[in-house]
């Protein structure tokens, strides 16, 4: 009996699933491109990579999460537009319609793990309607080991059943549309309907994490990072949200590489809870992003919405057609330079990135450890307006821990477990603003990257530290005035601009903004922390 062929004695009637047809459990990477092309899910591109189109749905359906309210756990969660209340009475039944469904069809099983540290790991077992969302899975969590007594005996610590093709009643099921993504933690049951995003699954078993690790005294984090070639004790995360830089950043070809996406801080350091790379694409470029775009090159990848000629089956990273969210999903095996543990020491610095279309931010900037406390809860970054013709104006985006639709618990639990060990690892922390310098979107230009890295080089060996510095008046972090590769003028941004005069007027707006969005947190937040914010006045 080949190992492919071997099923768990814990069977999937435990999640109520009977009947069902064909099941194809823990299937390899070309048996999955097989099924995926048969099926006419996902066509192969020139050199591998398998290429799908999901639909309507290119991101997440963050208006669409569900979390059931059940006594054992209800106290724990912060409830509200990120966690929304959902009844036991309705997930049963959303539950016992969803297996329904699936009867008499073909679904693909794979079991993996998530999370690299074997104290914390949770295992998992991903029940999809698709082959190639069975692929993402393999892909992107921890894979089993090729043993016959291991893979017989999987028991799951928690299931994910995914059905695209399934829909939410709206009315009978209190959805406010088809689309649904609804966690039980008590019965450990995660559902997902009515959406191909594959993203769905990677982040629902995060949002597991991020509820599950805290009480054990594990920060669980939004952040990728990476590792000194020369000093394992050199250790960096940079938390960031979606077009920040995370991924691009942390694939630095003179550190290895842990992950790119989903972290724990535990008492031993940085663990990985994934084994794969979740990495955006859209203008990739090969000379900037060498490993992330040979990846979009290789067999076993998997690349969502990327234009593809389908005659010669090239593509074209530069279009944007099906949606700006264009994604490559692959294992972190096709990096060259990786952790293979997934497992490092505790961070010597802490990284916020932000891409600040407003252009007020400094491109690199010290913050104390109450300055990171705030700018860890607001968990700034900006999106540019779009791409209608004379609309300028970017918009602020707050995401607390940099997170929040992934943060299960309130973010004051993860604020305060970071302090924690900020403070007992003594690690440095920088503020890194990836966005726009020279005037806000539409006037000034996007900061180069090879600028971005070498004020992160030089803030990772530790000579930033030792440069002059001076206090930005309105935000108060410290600037400095010099760096290796870096011109000094790009340093201080108001020197950027042509008039200095706008960019006060620009940086009191943006000051504004994040005194708004912090009202929330104001009950809550110690008067040290309150003061680390911008100045208004």
């Amino acid at each position: 009996m080949e190992i492919r062929d071997l099923v768990p004695d814990h069977q999937l009637d435990q999640v109520g699933l009977h009947h069902l047809g064909q099941v194809y459990w823990n299937r390899s990477t070309p048996e999955l491109y097989e099924h995926a092309i048969r099926r006419y899910e996902a066509q192969v591109a020139h050199l591998g990579p398998l290429v799908v189109s999901m639909g309507q749905h290119t991101g997440r359906a963050a208006k669409d999460k569900y979390v059931v309210d059940e006594p054992k756990t209800t106290r724990d969660i912060w409830w509200g537009k990120v966690n929304v209340k959902y009844s036991e009475e309705k997930f049963k039944a959303l539950h016992q319609r969803m297996t329904a469904y699936l009867r008499g069809k073909t679904v693909f099983v794979q079991d993996c793990y998530a999370g690299a540290d074997t104290r914390y790991r949770q295992s998992v077992r991903v029940v999809t309607e698709f082959a190639w969302h069975n692929l993402f899975a393999r892909n992107m969590f921890i894979q089993l080991p090729r043993d016959r007594a291991l893979i017989k005996a999987f028991v799951p610590d928690f299931t994910l059943l995914h059905c695209p093709h399934f829909h939410a009643d709206p009315d009978d099921d209190h959805t406010r549309s088809g689309t649904f993504v609804a966690l039980h933690i008590t019965e450990k049951l995660v559902l997902i309907g009515g959406t191909a995003y594959a993203g769905e699954i990677k982040k629902s078993i995060f949002t597991v994490l991020n509820f599950l690790l805290p009480a054990q005294d594990v920060l669980s984090m939004h952040c990728s990072s990476n590792v000194s070639k020369e000093d394992p004790d050199d250790v960096a995360v940079f938390f960031g949200l979606s077009g920040t830089g995370k991924t691009t950043l942390s694939a630095d070809p003179n550190r290895l590489l842990i992950g790119d996406d989903e972290h724990g801080w535990s008492d031993k350091g940085i663990f990985n809870f994934e084994g794969g790379c979740y990495a955006k694409v859209i203008r990739l470029s090969k000379d900037s992003e060498p490993e992330i775009y040979e990846c979009t090159r290789r067999f076993g990848t998997i690349l969502e919405n990327v234009a593809m000629n389908t005659t010669l089956r090239r593509l074209d990273l530069d279009d944007a057609s099906l949606t700006e969210n264009t994604r490559a999903s692959y294992p972190l095996a096709h990096l060259h330079d990786i952790v293979p543990s997934g497992m490092a020491g505790h961070p010597r610095n802490v990284i916020f990135l932000t891409a600040d279309a407003f252009g007020v931010l400094p491109p690199i900037a010290k913050l104390t450890e109450d300055q990171a406390m705030y700018h860890f809860i607001s968990g700034y970054t900006a999106k540019v307006a779009g791409t209608e013709k004379g609309v300028k104006e970017p918009s602020a985006t707050f995401s607390a821990c940099f997170g929040a639709p992934f943060m299960v618990r309130h973010p004051f639990v993860y604020a305060q477990l970071l302090a924690k060990k900020i403070s007992k690892h003594r690690a440095t922390c920088w503020l890194v603003n990836t966005g726009w310098t020279g005037g806000p979107y539409g006037v000034g230009s996007r900061m180069k990257i090879k600028f971005t890295r070498a004020l992160l080089q030089a803030a990772l060996d530790g000579s930033l530290e030792k440069a002059p510095m001076t206090s930005e008046p309105v935000f108060g972090f410290l600037v400095p005035s010099q760096c290796p590769g870096v011109p000094s003028e790009i340093l201080d941004p108001r020197n950027t601009w042509s008039h200095p005069s706008e960019y006060d007027a620009q940086a009191k707006k943006l000051a504004l903004l994040f005194k708004e969005n912090f009202a929330q947190f104001e009950d809550q937040t110690s008067k040290s922390v309150l003061e680390a914010g911008p100045r208004t006045v």
